[in-house]
């Protein structure tokens, strides 16, 4: 089941808090720890806490520090995606998501509240937000002042934006009229996927009407009397600028009085008529100019048995009254009963039962780059493993060392002069401490004669003499890997200037391959918009046979259940089934009935092409009682050429991060880096290498 849900909107003033309080009853109810995140928040004052983490945390006393309920304002967010760091702000809102995730049953997150008039960077946020945290959403739209048919609109092309990357759970339009509730749902319903959960709640009056604190707020107002009543809510608002007798007929319940502050006979005679039986009462009054009444009338006030909020603000009656009109009202901690209309306006209209019976049963299918990178991090923090990168000069793999060690994710070496390694630092300006990391050149290595000694003693019996030994073990790729045959490292990754040969003859010759493998093969993690898939082998195996395609088979469905993903294996031909023939075909045919016989549990099928493989739709009609076909994540390829270049398509043509490639096989971990790799590419196989270290 799903751990969380996502509110979100799409338009200003939506009523999501009433969803959001709503909620939280609700899941508190099914759930005994319910945790409350917003990835990203309004700009704030300083020491000011964010009014929906404050109104939530403390109705519901909630134990989260506040500093843990969100990770970005909003300046802060644009901030980063101007200095080109947009994946930066995904890395944190994960990270701090995650930390509630372990620590609760179930978090509620709340998305952006789209105030500001450019507002399409939210959206983007927010479906990229929900999406990468796996989660199902609850849209929230609203009709106040609009027709049918705009509103359905509206909610579809909400709809159709956010279900076009994540799953949409239930759709609520707030703020309708109620005499329009039936028949809007009907429109909605008939519009609307119908398994998507429908849902329309009316317009409370008193949830949209200001309180006399929100004014105080907005015109930074100095509060003369009635400080106990600022929750008084805003009905309508009048000016009091002609005589008494005739402003008095003007006033209407739960009105708000606007009159300068000279106005002794506006402010008496509004106060008297609150207590008199003949007159409404009023929410308060806001005195404007900055003018004070003197000194008798305030101790006239001071002495009346019954006082409103009475209120003293700076600017003139006519700038007072426009920003009074333009207050949107929020609900905030202290206003007790908003809280407790939202929740029950919430309970009355939404069917709670069977919306907390689609978040039990939820289950996503979603598994983005971002989240698998995450978790590989999370995985090499638990266990820190210790790295040798033999290619120490070269500015991305300092780069990638830079990163590691940020991250305090890994313990790393690298091999090479000091001072030369250092001068690249600087040259490349590259924010790396030297002393953080160990730097080793073989040569003068208290280590030396001792690898020495060990390789010849490891390849005599293949003619190689004591000289040829010294000589291969100046080498950094061998210096490297006897560091991890003697335990002084646990994994190497290399290959960003050495090749493919350079750096996997010496793991070949004394780390050599598992218990019961043949043959050393490769993988990538190839990171699709929405999904991580397993690619093998597009990397070290030109031609292998049907046997050797078994054994690939194998250990990539193995290097995938490792990292996470539940194997589903695609053996891939030019043809799926039974329908093709030919050589080439017989051999992933035969592949597949090894591994069949071998690994009974194994889901796998073979053989089957591409399309059918990967594409829901192809695969049920061409092999409809297939469980791989249209769901496959392990995919191997029957060939090197079919498999590198086909990784290579996909990665140029989907913009996919393909990490790799991830050698499997051997007794301990070394990967080789492609030579067009990036420092990002090395960041992330130094990682994965040290989970393969754990496992080892």
């Amino acid at each position: 089941m799903s751990k969380g849900i996502y509110v979100a909107t799409m338009e200003p003033n939506s009523g999501k808090s009433v969803v959001v309080l709503g909620l939280m009853r609700m899941l508190l109810g099914k759930t005994a720890k319910v945790g409350y995140f917003r990835p990203i928040i309004e700009d704030l004052e300083a020491n000011e806490m964010d009014n929906h983490i404050s109104t939530v945390l403390s109705h519901f006393e909630i134990d989260i520090n506040y500093k843990k309920t969100h990770a970005y304002t909003r300046n802060e967010v644009l901030d980063l995606y101007n200095k080109g760091k947009s994946g930066e702000v995904l890395d944190v809102i994960i990270k701090k998501y995650k930390y509630l995730e372990e620590r609760f049953d179930f978090v509620l997150v709340e998305g952006t509240d789209f105030s500001h008039e450019n507002s399409s960077i939210e959206l983007d946020l927010n479906i990229l937000i929900s999406k990468n945290l796996s989660l199902p959403v609850i849209i929230v739209m609203q009709g106040d002042r609009k027709e049918n048919k705009e509103i359905v609109d509206n909610v579809q092309l909400a709809y159709d934006t956010f279900r076009s990357s994540v799953d949409v759970l239930s759709i609520m339009t707030n703020k309708v009229d109620l005499n329009e509730i039936s028949a809007l749902k009907d429109l909605l319903l008939k519009r609307i996927d119908v398994n998507t959960n429908i849902t329309v709640i009316p317009k409370i009056h008193s949830l949209s009407s200001p309180t006399v604190k929100e004014v105080v707020k907005s015109l930074d107002g100095n509060v003369l009397f009635g400080k106990d009543l600022l929750n008084n809510l805003i009905d309508s608002f009048s000016v009091g600028a002609m005589q008494l007798r005739n402003y008095l007929t003007y006033l209407k319940e739960n009105a708000l009085v606007i009159t300068p502050g000279d106005r002794a006979d506006i402010i008496l005679g509004a106060l008297q008529a609150n207590i008199s039986k003949n007159y409404p009462k009023i929410s308060g009054v806001v005195l404007t100019g900055g003018l004070i009444p003197e000194e008798p009338i305030l101790k006239l006030i001071e002495g009346l048995s019954s006082v409103v909020p009475i209120i003293s603000v700076a600017e003139g009656t006519y700038s007072v009254t426009n920003k009074i009109g333009n207050i949107r009202s929020k609900i905030y901690a202290e206003n007790e009963e908003k809280i407790e209309t939202s929740i029950a306006t919430f309970e009355k209209h939404v069917d709670t039962d069977k919306l907390a019976d689609k978040l039990i049963t939820f289950e996503s299918d979603i598994f983005t780059p971002r989240m698998f990178q995450y978790n590989l991090l999370q995985r090499a923090l638990k266990n820190k493993k210790h790295i040798v990168l033999p290619e120490g000069y070269d500015e991305r793999v300092l780069h990638a060392a830079a990163r590691l060690i940020n991250a305090q994710v890994v313990e790393l070496t690298l091999i090479g002069e000091v001072d030369k390694i250092k001068e690249r630092i600087a040259r490349y300006d590259i924010a790396l401490d030297i002393n953080a990391i160990n730097v080793i050149h073989p040569k003068t290595s208290p280590h030396f004669e001792d690898y020495v000694n060990t390789l010849y003693e490891l390849r005599k019996h293949k003619n190689v003499t004591i000289e040829m030994a010294r000589d291969a073990m100046a080498d950094v790729s061998y210096y490297g890997t006897m560091m991890i045959y003697k335990g002084h490292a646990d994994g190497m990754v290399s290959g960003a200037v050495n090749t493919t040969q350079h750096t996997l003859l010496p793991a070949l010759q004394f780390i050599k391959t598992k218990p019961g493998v043949n043959i050393v093969s490769s993988i990538f993690f190839m990171c699709l918009e929405d999904r991580v898939s397993v690619f093998g082998d597009c990397a070290i195996n030109p031609n292998p046979n049907a046997k050797e395609l078994a054994e690939i088979a194998v250990s990539s469905a193995q290097t995938a259940k490792e990292f996470g993903i539940e194997p589903k294996v695609a053996m891939l031909s030019y043809s799926s089934g039974a329908s093709g023939k030919g050589a080439d075909v017989e051999k992933v045919r035969e592949a597949t009935e090894i591994v069949k016989a071998e690994s009974p549990t194994l889901k796998i099928e073979g053989p089957i092409q591409y399309d059918a493989a990967v594409d829901m739709r192809i695969g049920k009609s061409k092999l409809p009682d297939s469980e791989v076909a249209g769901n496959a994540s392990v995919l191997i390829f029957p060939d090197l050429n079919t498999g590198n270049n086909t990784y290579k398509a996909v990665q140029r043509e989907t913009g996919a991060l393909a990490i790799g490639p991830v050698l499997q096989g051997l007794n301990k971990p070394v990967n080789d880096l492609s030579r067009g790799c990036t420092a990002d590419d090395i960041y992330s196989t130094v990682i994965i290498t040290a989970i393969q270290a754990q496992e080892n």
